[in-house]
């Protein structure tokens, strides 16, 4: 922008495009932070109530996105397990593991066993099928956020699927299981079963007052590229005066 000072409608041509693409960026980190608070709140309203809806909300796909607390009864399916690569706990690196699991209606969905640390090998973890569990409390979630899709769930050598994404119907496809419902069942961190679990909806992700600092961030740069201009602009004016001196 510094050589511009000369040109000024290529300056400001320049410098409303930047502004126009920093305020932009910040709108929509304002706009993932109000939607993860909606999301925090939902979640915490079926949290605190803890009313079992009925069981017609698995395949509800308006509600793909929403929270609701289930108490489901069925089986886990004899089908390899599927583990979610590249997930943190307390600074440690590991896998989520989920199961699927078929209700009584035949409706089957994926259980979210919880986090498992990977060792240095990254020897992956044989999940057990707990086949005498037959029923099952907890949240019912959309699967967690992902980013960019790198290739399609991948079989290990004991049937295993290793995915950096959740995505029911791919692992269905993969698993060769007509379907699975939209979203994952998150059972109560004190069942008794699986591993390190709670109902933080947003791990391995930004909340919401990270989103807000980096719109602030995109706002102070917009800001930036406008008192900048708005300088160079008066700085030009200036030199103009100087150089051809007062007009009668």
């Amino acid at each position: 922008m510094a050589g511009m000072h000369r040109h000024p409608v290529l300056l400001w041509a320049f410098a409303l495009l930047a502004i126009a693409g920093f305020s932009s960026l910040g709108v929509w980190q304002l706009g993932r932070a109000e939607l993860k608070r909606e999301m925090l709140a939902e979640a915490q309203r079926a949290l605190a109530a803890r009313t079992p809806q009925p069981a017609t909300v698995l395949g509800d796909d308006a509600r793909s996105g929403a929270y609701d607390w289930v108490e489901l009864t069925g089986r886990f399916v004899d089908v390899p397990a599927v583990l979610l690569d590249n997930q943190q706990h307390a600074g440690r690196v590991g896998v989520r593991a989920y199961r699927v699991f078929e209700t009584t209606a035949g409706v089957r969905l994926l259980v979210d066993l919880g986090w498992v640390a990977l060792p240095p090998d990254r020897t992956l973890p044989q999940v057990p099928r707990d086949a005498s569990r037959n029923v099952l409390r907890g949240l019912l979630l959309p699967p967690p956020g992902s980013g960019l899709r790198l290739g399609e769930p991948q079989p290990q050598t004991d049937g295993t699927l290793l995915t950096m994404r959740v995505e029911p119907a791919a692992i269905a496809s993969a698993l060769r299981l007509p379907a699975l419902a939209p979203r994952v069942l998150r059972p109560e961190p004190e069942a008794g079963f699986g591993y390190q679990r709670d109902f933080d909806i947003l791990p391995n992700t930004l909340p919401p007052e990270k989103h807000i600092g980096y719109a602030v961030q995109w706002f102070a740069l917009a800001l930036a590229v406008l008192v900048t201009s708005v300088l160079l602009t008066v700085r030009r004016a200036r030199r103009l005066r100087s150089t051809h001196g007062p007009t009668h």
